[in-house]
């Protein structure tokens, strides 16, 4: 599988009567078999509120590569897809619940993920061999 993009933002009202400012939307674009697909991830912002109960880092941006600086709702999405290989065959995933989305984050390795952002703005893709190099391994 090869990553070729991984992206979030805040949604902002289209319409004075929507919630959409509630939450924040992340994507991971990858190739696979020669397609390319794109899942979106819809969560609640304020998980984000709490980033260090589900990784290493305090705020945002949660490091910086050179040319980008990296906001936890960029790895939303990658997690997920790492963790439930399901996702690759689907489009979008809607999280609302707080012990599912700390779920996705339990067993991530986030020491890899510079690695990963770093060859994305330098090469435009990561090729990714093994979801494995992702998650921890048991000691």
């Amino acid at each position: 599988m090869h990553i070729c993009r991984l992206r979030g933002y805040e949604l902002e009202k289209s319409q004075s009567n929507t919630f959409e400012d509630y939450f924040n939307r992340s994507e991971v674009t990858f190739r696979e078999d020669g397609a390319e697909k794109t899942l979106h991830v819809l969560y609640l912002r304020y998980f984000e509120e709490s980033i260090s109960a589900y990784t290493p880092y305090e705020r945002n941006p949660i490091f910086t590569v050179p040319g980008r600086d990296v906001y936890f709702r960029d790895v939303v999405a990658f997690v997920c897809l790492l963790q439930n290989p399901g996702f690759r065959h689907r489009k979008r995933v809607y999280i609302n619940e707080e012990e599912e989305f700390r779920g996705y984050f339990a067993h991530m390795d986030f020491t890899k993920l510079p690695e990963l952002f770093a060859e994305l703005e330098a090469k435009g893709e990561y090729h990714l061999s093994s979801p494995f190099l992702f998650i921890r391994q048991p000691s």
